[in-house]
């Protein structure tokens, strides 16, 4: 108790030092919380992005020539077909899952029991589903019996069953999709949010048959094996390529013939810069907390100092060194201990203020800081200060006291 009365008329007689060495701690660890927070936040806003597709999926669109190839000119508009699909699955290596879009003609209105709306109708392959992250929470999505015998069944959204169902269950009704019956069979959830909810997925082959465009496909998307790297999936883009254009007659190099989006290079592209962030991040925090180090050090060399002869008078009256040392160490774990937790508190506590005041964007969401990093950042700074402490201390301790007395 004698040491811990002492220690608050130490700390009490220095104010500013105190005050000076307690913010430079706490500054520290502050800014390397709200560092750390914001760019995990960005990541998840990036990767947030993802949600809604496969991250191992090649999107295929087709687009119009640009060079002369082979007598043809350029300007003449690729039309896929399902024709394609068969020979991408044939002759690309590591495809899994697979399937075609269909754009169905104009706008269609959707009614059910005298109830009108408008919703985007998707005409797809069952493997589709596996491209969108698509989860079905009732009944069943499109199958391949489906697409063999071009039946009349709809997979709709949530969104679609609030609007037009309201209290009755949809599975088996007959929903009315451009003036044509479709049978429900299934409701699904999207990550993808309430705008990807809001769609409508009807088998293809039954849209190419009833909007006369027999085996035509405006859009091929599909998804590479687990172990499929960026290299093997710039592999599978150009053999696609290849096959697209060997059946449509048109040069592989062109590259307004097909538009090819290549997720997984995307994503490893955005994780690359993200780590690169995190580096930055780490540089900067260690920055400010090295920098607390510094002050820290210097103003426990100070505090030594000036208590030289203080030193001298205990050496005098029988303290002995490590009296002296343990003395200035509990200074130095107290201030940096206490501020270090107040910065690590402060941090923490503005990273959640954030996620409750800040809404969500594309851009920055579910800011966070790993607790197990920040409160290593705190003990090392806790320690230095230690380290600080004690090496000008065990210096100032083996003074002789007529030396440590006459001390200016």
């Amino acid at each position: 108790m004698d040491r811990l009365a002492e220690l608050y008329d130490t700390l009490r007689t220095a104010k500013l030092r105190t005050a000076v060495t307690a913010l430079s701690v706490a500054w520290g660890i502050f800014m390397l919380v709200i560092l750390l927070g914001a760019g995990r936040g960005i990541q998840n806003g990036a990767e947030h992005e993802f949600r809604d597709d496969a991250t191992n999926s090649l999107w295929v669109w087709r687009g119009t020539t640009s060079v002369p190839w082979q007598g043809h000119k350029p300007g003449r508009r690729v039309r896929l077909d399902s024709d394609d699909i068969e020979a991408i699955q044939r002759s690309v290596e590591g495809v899994e899952h697979m399937t075609g879009r269909f754009y169905l003609p104009g706008e269609y209105t959707i009614a059910y029991d005298g109830v009108v709306a408008s919703f985007e109708v998707r005409a797809v392959h069952p493997g589709h589903r596996y491209l969108e992250n698509t989860q079905i929470r009732e009944g069943r999505f499109l199958n391949p019996l489906d697409l063999a015998e071009r039946r009349k069944v709809a997979v709709i959204g949530p969104a679609v069953v609030a609007r037009l169902f309201k209290d009755v269950n949809p599975l088996g009704e007959w929903l009315e999709i451009g003036g044509r019956m479709y049978r429900v069979v299934g409701v699904f959830e999207d990550a993808g949010g309430e705008e990807e909810e809001q769609k409508i997925y009807i088998p293809i082959t039954t849209a190419q048959m009833v909007y006369g465009a027999e085996g035509q496909v405006n859009q091929i998307m599909f998804t590479l094996d687990a172990d499929a790297d960026v290299e093997s999936s710039k592999r599978a883009v150009a053999e696609t390529t290849q096959v697209i254009a060997s059946h449509h007659n048109f040069s592989p190099k062109d590259k307004r013939a097909l538009r090819v989006r290549n997720t997984l290079e995307d994503f490893q592209r955005v994780a690359g810069l993200f780590a690169k962030i995190r580096i930055f991040i780490w540089i900067v925090g260690v920055g400010t907390i090295v920098a607390g180090i510094v002050g820290v050090s210097n103003i426990m060399l100070i505090s030594v100092r000036e208590r030289t002869k203080e030193i001298g008078i205990r050496k005098a009256l029988g303290a002995t060194p490590w009296t002296i040392v343990s003395q200035v160490l509990l200074e130095s774990l107290l201030v940096t201990g206490v501020s270090g937790y107040c910065g690590l508190v402060l941090g923490l506590a503005s990273l959640e203020l954030a996620k409750w005041k800040l809404p969500p964007t594309d851009f920055f969401r579910e800011p966070q800081a790993d607790l197990g990093v920040v409160v290593g950042a705190t003990l090392l700074l806790v320690f230095s200060g230690l380290l600080a402490g004690y090496f000008p201390a065990s210096l100032a301790a083996k003074v002789s006291p007529s030396v440590a007395l006459r001390a200016e």
